[in-house]
């Protein structure tokens, strides 16, 4: 029975994805992912999460939580010039059910707009210059619960997205992320993360007598006014994981998970339907207490000067400690510059608020 209705919601999909046009970057900053224990597994979590970060990598992982936890994280991309903050919390609300909240800006400040840098006789005035923001925000709101009948664990989010352009222009967004989990009697764990299940919708405004000081201020500029809409199409990502013991002090837990795409990109398996990208990703622990974190993913068939493809990846390295209450985890990304991204390091925290009393 659960295995029909898995095909059949992604049959829904596959539909939905086929009957929209979408804006091929539209929302792109949701993709970076959060938490450091992730990243540094190359974001091979969707099976395996069951913490305050289920949030955004599969809702129905929060079924696991058995008290109020909160994520923080901090990473800069671009050589410092963009920030990524996410915080979250989340807590349970019975045996069979659980809610989260997450906060996600990625940004870059203190952009100067010189539109205003010469005056009406011609003259050059720093003092004109004023500074602006370009920020994306994403609220989610979670709800995860056990359906003991199915054996599944399924959770529902909902997103409201904000972007910010300076007082040039700003959107919202609004849309939903669907996610499931299965272990079987075995130790393995299934999971799959559908996220803008319906498409998710942004509408834009645009100051347009800002938009005309830009055309003002470069001659020749034919700024025109950009569509009003963007669309982002559903994508999935499907996930299977299993952690070993390999004796009283050690465990490795192994994911393997495969995102897809329904769009022609350049990634390792593509077509016109649709694109696929794996990612592997490990995790070795020590008593519960230190954690070291391997993973690989980003798999891109580049284009090179003399158009030759190139195969291209995107490994990552983490580590972490579990304190009582309190986990610290590192990641650092793109080690070896294999792909065209520079390198991060990322930091997050995790913590049972309680010990703050």
């Amino acid at each position: 029975m659960r295995y029909r209705i898995l095909v059949l919601l992604l049959f829904l999909i596959y539909l939905s994805a086929l009957s929209q046009s979408s804006s091929k970057y539209s929302n792109d900053f949701l993709n970076i992912g959060v938490d450091a224990r992730s990243i540094g597994m190359a974001n091979a979590v969707v099976s395996s999460t069951n913490d305050v970060n289920s949030t955004y990598w599969n809702p129905a992982g929060l079924t696991d939580i058995e008290t109020d936890e909160i994520s923080l994280m901090h990473s800069n991309y671009f050589a410092n010039i963009a920030n990524y903050n996410y915080i979250s919390y989340a807590k349970n609300v019975d045996d069979e059910s659980a809610i989260g909240f997450s906060l996600i800006r990625f940004g870059v400040d203190d952009i100067m707009d010189t539109t205003q840098l010469i005056d009406n006789q011609g003259n050059i005035d720093f003092n004109r210059i004023e500074l602006f923001s370009a920020a994306d925000y994403a609220f989610l709101f979670s709800y995860a619960k056990k359906n003991n009948f199915l054996n599944l664990n399924y959770g529902l989010n909902v997103k409201i997205i904000r972007r910010i352009i300076g007082d040039f222009a700003n959107s919202w967004g609004f849309g939903f992320d669907l996610g499931i989990q299965h272990q079987n009697n075995k130790g393995w764990k299934f999971g799959l993360m559908a996220r803008d299940i319906t498409t998710t919708y942004n509408s834009w405004s645009f100051d347009e007598e800002r938009l005309n000081d830009i055309q003002d201020a470069i001659e020749g500029q034919n700024q025109q006014i950009p569509e009003k809409s963007e669309i982002t199409l559903p994508k999935l990502q499907f996930g299977i994981s299993k952690e070993f013991s390999l004796n009283n002090e050690y465990s490795l837990l192994g994911a393997f998970d495969l995102f897809v795409v329904f769009e022609e990109t350049n990634d390792i398996v593509s077509t016109d339907i649709a694109s696929i990208n794996p990612a592997l990703g490990f995790e070795l622990g020590y008593i519960d207490l230190v954690y070291l974190r391997l993973g690989v993913g980003n798999f891109q068939n580049e284009i090179q000067n003399d158009s030759s493809e190139k195969l291209s990846f995107q490994p990552n390295f983490g580590i972490g400690f579990n304190m009582n209450n309190i986990e610290i985890n590192y990641a650092f990304t793109d080690i070896g510059n294999q792909s065209t991204a520079l390198y991060s390091n990322i930091f997050s925290l995790k913590f049972n608020p309680s010990f703050l009393r």
